[in-house]
């Protein structure tokens, strides 16, 4: 049975499948390929741990951490109330399938819910299929104002270099 929980990043048990998660995603294809920096894996728990603005919920199967939902709280000044922007959903890459990332965004849904947010955001790479599925089966597709003017793309700007 797959038990879904708000991290308590205080926990060791729950900083370390944080950092574990984490970690197993960005060695995979759609995240990079490339494992977090030492620096991001001894500081990422603490530090989200110190931001009320952060939603950690995690995924356990028999006391096993299998899947993790990351979210940052935004605003949008269209509605003038607050958003949820999923920023992380990972599942370990032996527990695919099993209709996880659904249970995941249904806790980050409530949570958004709870804290009387207006809607979920998210990222997802054009060749991550899979994901997109999931996002669509869920609710989720592009984002427009007015259809002639096309979906939103997702920009960034790098403000300085990432850590080695």
């Amino acid at each position: 049975m797959v038990n879904i929980i708000k991290a308590d990043l205080s926990k060791k048990s729950h900083a370390n499948a944080l950092i574990s998660l984490m970690s197993e995603y960005a060695l995979d294809p759609m995240g990079g390929n490339k494992d977090l920096p030492d620096n991001v894996k001894s500081n990422l728990a603490h530090t989200l741990n110190h931001r009320s603005d952060i939603h950690v919920i995690l995924a356990f199967i028999d006391g096993t951490a299998v899947g993790l939902i990351n979210c940052i709280e935004g605003f949008s000044t269209f509605y003038c109330q607050p958003l949820l922007n999923i920023h992380d959903v990972i599942v370990k890459s032996s527990h695919r399938g099993q209709g996880i990332s659904q249970m995941l965004l249904i806790a980050a849904e409530k949570t958004a819910i709870e804290i009387g947010c207006c809607k979920l955001t998210l990222e997802v790479l054009e060749g991550n299929h899979i994901a997109q599925a999931a996002y669509l089966k869920f609710g989720f597709d592009g984002y427009e104002l007015d259809p002639k003017m096309g979906k939103a793309l997702f920009w960034d700007k790098k403000l300085q270099n990432p850590p080695a």
